[in-house]
């Protein structure tokens, strides 16, 4: 069944408008009205609807009625990026959200390749956050994750942190694994260096500020990898763990 996110109210037993981008994926799709649809608005669970009216003007949807699915994990996770060149920020982009991250804040490191003036940032925001609600739309979850501003390394360092800050670094003499086992279930943050990966200073600066540096064994992974790596880690070593927690999103 087609999913679809509207940023507005939804309420059982209205008819709405669909957003213009949501009509028009309608309008492709080839729906006919009396279509079954299932809509969301990131507030909390989701609506089953149907299509009600369709032209080349817009499209509207009867809601039938809300049901409180949720499919986020017992932990909130803060993916901490370094920015990769564009395809693959897509790319983690649309599978951290499927693997259930929380909130993602793009860092701007001294080995980036990329680097956003604030024309091409904002551009690149709008971009991201259609990415985000894509898959969101496509994994069946009810809320988007979180698109934080983008920061140097040296303000994300600095600010207050809320749960455990985990640097991901080969050379790092503590597994992963090792530390998800011993601390179990918590809200926490991943910080994943950019092609070439965190320089020294920037590691001794994070660690300086109470981040813990941790390895995914013993094969250097790729900026795209990494992090999805270290989230499906994460999933094993905590997937029988009591629950749900309630944890608050990380900064």
């Amino acid at each position: 069944m087609p999913r679809f996110y509207c940023s507005q109210p939804l309420a059982a037993g209205t008819t709405v408008a669909l957003p213009d981008a949501v009509a028009h994926h309608v309008w492709v799709l080839r729906l006919q009205p009396g279509a079954a649809l299932t809509l969301f608005n990131g507030e909390g669970g989701e609506y089953s609807a149907q299509l009600a009216t369709l032209d080349k003007k817009g499209a509207t949807a009867a809601i039938l009625r809300h049901h409180p699915r949720e499919a986020e994990l017992p932990y909130a996770v803060t993916l901490a990026q370094a920015l990769p060149e564009a395809a693959k920020m897509d790319w983690i982009l649309e599978k951290a959200v499927e693997l259930g991250v929380a909130s993602v804040a793009p860092l701007a490191a001294q080995r980036c390749v990329v680097r956003l003036s604030a024309e091409r940032q904002e551009k690149r925001y709008a971009h991201w956050q259609a990415v985000l609600v894509a898959a969101a739309e496509q994994c069946g979850r009810n809320r988007l994750t979180a698109l934080l501003p983008l920061s140097s390394m040296d303000d994300w360092c600095r600010a207050p942190a809320t749960g455990q800050r985990l640097l991901l670094d080969p050379a790092a003499p503590l597994a992963l694994t090792a530390w998800a086992r011993a601390h179990g279930p918590r809200s926490l943050t991943l910080m994943v260096g950019p092609e070439g990966g965190f320089n020294e200073a920037e590691i001794a600066l994070a660690v300086q500020h109470g981040a813990q540096r941790v390895s995914l064994g013993p094969r250097v992974l790729r900026t795209e990898t990494a992090a999805l790596a270290a989230l499906a880690t994460l999933a094993a070593c905590w997937d029988d763990a009591p629950g749900p927690l309630t944890c608050a999103v990380p900064e």
